[in-house]
């Protein structure tokens, strides 16, 4: 993983929030800053969850070992549940207890399922809402979109809206193939919503029609000075599309006028 010299041999330096971190270059060719104390501490973090992990099988291994000499170990745990239920034939015969439990906890699954389902919306709801939080709140989307305004963000969350999940309350990207991403800068840690955004339309085989084009300036990259030929329609009419319309209209280099 190279690190990027100027044209004097010094290494290259940007500024992450208030830091001067040195920039590399990856595989892919990316050039990204270097994060060495975030690294560090992932790694060291990384280490000591594989430390926990050792111990823990240790642990279970041993645990194991005071089962030696039991071949069948479904056959003792039948054997025990015999002996339990014979211990309790004076209270309740070993099949009307099982019948009686089974009708317990349908009872109580009954009662409850409204609420676990009023639940499942709520939390369904709070997700929608913060992955939408995530394309309108976007810096990226706001800069770079052909499309301005809601536009832009309605095309990019109707693209890449599957590819953001809630987890532990917060939203975490996935690629094409199923896998989380990582940030570039921060390596180690997953990536920030603004993050797998990015990478996301970076992956985008498409990406070039639905960005600003390298020459353009601000929103007259919208207005014929981007790709030749482009279809030029109202605000109004841009929201009267569907959202796969929408994305369709913005892969074909088509611009909104106000």
């Amino acid at each position: 993983m190279p690190f990027k010299f100027d044209a004097d041999g010094h290494i290259v330096v940007q500024e992450v929030n208030g830091q001067k971190l040195p920039v590399f270059t990856s595989p892919d060719g990316k050039d990204a800053p270097f994060d060495a104390d975030s690294t560090v501490a992932t790694i060291g973090r990384l280490n000591g969850e594989a430390k926990g992990h050792r111990e823990r099988a240790e642990a279970a291994e041993a645990k194991l070992k005071s089962y030696d000499g039991i071949a069948d170990p479904a056959a003792a745990l039948k054997a025990l549940s015999t002996l339990k239920n014979l211990d309790e034939k004076n209270l309740i015969a070993a099949g009307d207890r099982d019948k009686a439990v089974s009708e317990a906890v349908k009872s109580v699954e009954e009662k409850y399922a409204p609420i676990v389902q009023e639940v499942e919306t709520l939390k369904g709801q709070l997700n929608s809402h913060l992955i939408g939080g995530a394309f309108a709140q976007s810096k990226f989307i706001a800069e770079k979109f052909a499309a301005e305004g809601p536009a832009g963000v309605e095309i990019a969350r109707a693209l890449f809206g599957n590819s953001l999940k809630v987890e532990d309350g917060k939203v975490v990207g996935y690629d094409a193939q199923g896998n989380k991403l990582y940030s570039r800068t921060r390596h180690g840690e997953l990536a920030t919503a603004e993050e797998a955004i990015e990478l996301l339309v970076d992956a985008y085989p498409h990406k070039n029609h639905i960005l600003k084009s390298s020459g353009a300036n601000g929103g007259g990259a919208g207005h014929g000075n981007g790709k030749a030929g482009a279809k030029s329609i109202s605000r109004s009419q841009y929201d009267a599309m569907s959202p796969q319309d929408q994305a369709s209209f913005a892969r074909s280099g088509g611009a909104v006028s106000d």
